[in-house]
């Protein structure tokens, strides 16, 4: 029994301090992982951040062609409400 009381407590020691040195790599290789993922993602943020410019161009080309198109077809309900009121009008006179 006394062998027991001064082994155990000496084991414990040595699997703690293995313990404290596997955490202890395990959190400095989690640190260099995260350092690599922020520098992939801060690399990914500025190449999208360059294509802001192109999109933005893309989107007033597409609001004007929106715009052009809106009058003409616009115009062209206009217009063809124009003829059939008269045809509307001519019969009614008549």
């Amino acid at each position: 029994m006394a062998m027991i009381d001064s082994v155990l407590p000496m084991l414990f020691y040595i699997f703690g301090i293995i313990l404290f040195i596997v955490m202890t790599i395990l959190g400095i290789r989690t640190i260099q992982v995260l350092d690599r993922t922020e520098r992939v993602i801060d690399n990914i943020e500025e190449k999208v951040n360059t294509l802001n410019g192109f999109f933005n161009v893309i989107n007033k080309a597409t609001n004007s062609i929106d715009l052009i198109s809106s009058k003409v077809v616009g115009s062209v309900i206009g217009l063809i409400e124009k003829i059939f009121k008269r045809k509307k009008e001519d019969d009614f006179y008549e």
